[in-house]
């Protein structure tokens, strides 16, 4: 048990647990690279350039901080008896650090510091484990490389799911990671160089896997979807644009309007809001709907003077099927209060909010449509504000109550 003293409490540690040695041979070894291996089913290819190696070598002789587990070539031969040959007559074999390794021979370093722990060759599972973890855990692995070693697990662990809990995520996880190994290499170097993203990956790497498909379908099927992203982005950027244009929109003052004849409040079937109608001989108590022949009077004739009316057909002449043509109509020869009747005959008359929409969309490009609905939303804002006049009458009649 460890010592207790008179400062324990005061720090509060009062914990006795001695400390353990927790190493295999209780020893720190430097081992030559001549008697040292790295093992073949390490799923990392990417080790850096020639030149990040050499440095890396040349900081490992000045100091090397973390020593590279490793275990005997005896323990490591149990697992995979074919690799004899191939790791050749060494003495131990390393579990993790073949960067470390790779960047000392580079830099001409005599040895590496290991601790050999056979415990980490118990049986395969344990191996690959200690194997990959460190690198994912610490994204140490490229989005490929990530993926073999994911499937590797997979293969020794027996399913996704014994993966995704062994390292505390879900299901879909594992499953993710192992659709890149669907890709073909010429897709799989793309994502190695970031040149496509994972998401777009891991779609192309389903649809490989569905559907098996070769190398020069996956990529076709790329070469349409950067297309696709494009027009997109150019979409999205085309609306940003319209939104900023719209901002700097400044909306004219409201002409003053005409005080309009003596009136009655009626509720709009449309919208469910008062609106102003002609009083004469009205029932407040069962609204009418508004009078269109009324309305239709305030839009003018646009036929030349003097032209005798055809009361056949009124809409044969091209003014009538001219939207543009028949508000310039209207603009020029209503007066204020009659253009307000003119515009809100025209909610009157529509189906529903719908049919405003599919009306105010048309034809009209993004960024137009984006412009529109600002206006929109600004006149509504106009709207709603009481006019000075107004204000006026509302405050006399708060002080006469």
């Amino acid at each position: 048990m460890a010592k207790h003293d008179q400062f324990d409490d005061f720090f509060g540690d009062d914990d006795s647990s001695p400390v353990v040695d927790t190493r295999a041979d209780g020893r720190l070894l430097r081992v030559p690279l001549k008697r040292l291996a790295p093992n073949l089913v390490n799923p990392r290819i990417d080790f850096g350039t020639e030149d990040e190696l050499i440095d890396l070598g040349k900081s490992l002789r000045r100091r090397q901080l973390q020593a590279c587990p490793a275990v005997s070539r005896t323990a490591y031969l149990k697992l995979w008896p074919d690799h004899a040959a191939l790791i050749g007559d060494v003495d131990y074999v390393l579990v993790t650090g073949e960067r470390r390794y790779r960047g000392a021979t580079a830099a001409g370093n005599p040895a590496l510091n290991c601790v050999v722990d056979d415990g980490l060759a118990r049986d395969r599972k344990t191996f690959m484990d200690a194997v990959v973890s460190e690198n994912v855990d610490r994204q140490n692995f490229n989005p490929i490389e990530e993926a073999y070693a994911v499937q590797a697990l997979v293969a020794e662990f027996g399913s996704n799911r014994a993966v995704a809990q062994h390292f505390e995520r879900v299901d879909g996880w594992v499953t993710q990671r192992i659709l890149l190994t669907h890709l073909a290499p010429e897709a799989q170097d793309l994502v190695r160089t970031k040149a496509m993203p994972l998401d777009a990956a891991r779609s192309l790497g389903k649809l490989a896997r569905d559907n098996a498909w070769d190398s020069p379908k996956q990529l076709a099927w790329w070469k349409n979807e950067q297309k696709e992203r494009s027009a997109a982005s150019a979409q999205r950027l085309a609306a940003k644009k319209a939104v900023k244009r719209a901002s700097k929109i400044v909306i004219p003052k409201p002409l003053t309007t005409a005080k309009p004849d003596e009136t009655e409040q009626q509720t709009d079937p449309f919208y469910g809001r008062k609106t102003l109608t002609n009083g004469a001989g009205g029932n407040p108590a069962a609204p009418s709907a508004p009078d269109e022949t009324a309305h239709q009077n305030h839009v003018p004739d646009p036929r030349p003077a003097g032209q005798p009316a055809d009361t056949a057909g009124a809409t044969a002449f091209d003014s009538w099927h001219s939207g543009a043509a028949l508000m310039d109509a209207a603009i020029s020869n209503l007066s204020p209060s009659e253009r307000s009747n003119f515009i809100l005959r025209y909610f009157h008359v529509s189906s529903g909010v719908e049919a405003v929409i599919q009306d105010m969309r048309g034809a009209l490009a993004v960024e137009d449509r984006t412009s529109l609905a600002i206006i929109l939303q600004q006149v509504a804002h106009g709207l709603l504000q009481a006019t000075p006049a107004e204000g006026a009458k509302a405050a006399a009649a708060h002080e006469s109550a």
